[in-house]
């Protein structure tokens, strides 16, 4: 069965970084479109980034120049490098795979940034 586990998040003061990760079990996902995904206290789940099989990448406009998504198919990984965190960030992220049948989650990584 595909399963996906996040790992990285954390408690950061505003303007630090973090890295989430998240691994990847049960399949090859090297031709899913891999993403990150958000959902803030009291707010709906929304897209952060997303990386095609084909490396394309697509961001949430609040977090483009600040967020990198990157995916290594060999490890089964996908990642998001987040820089200049701010308390709006602060979020569940849950790392997703999808294709035009298929929708697999992760269980979320919670991220909190607080002074």
């Amino acid at each position: 069965q595909a399963r996906l586990v996040e790992s990285g998040g954390g408690l950061v003061q505003p303007g630090d970084s973090l890295r989430l990760s998240c691994v990847g079990s049960g399949t090859s996902f090297s031709r899913w479109t891999m993403g990150w995904y958000r959902q803030g206290p009291g707010k709906q789940r929304e897209l952060v980034a997303a990386i095609t099989r084909g490396r394309m990448t697509n961001y949430l406009d609040s977090v483009k120049g600040r967020f990198t998504i990157s995916r290594d198919d060999s490890r089964n990984t996908v990642a998001l490098e987040m820089n200049n965190l701010k308390p709006e960030d602060t979020a569940v992220y849950y790392c997703n795979a999808r294709t035009a049948i298929d929708n697999v989650w992760g269980r979320g990584t919670q991220v909190t940034v607080s002074s």
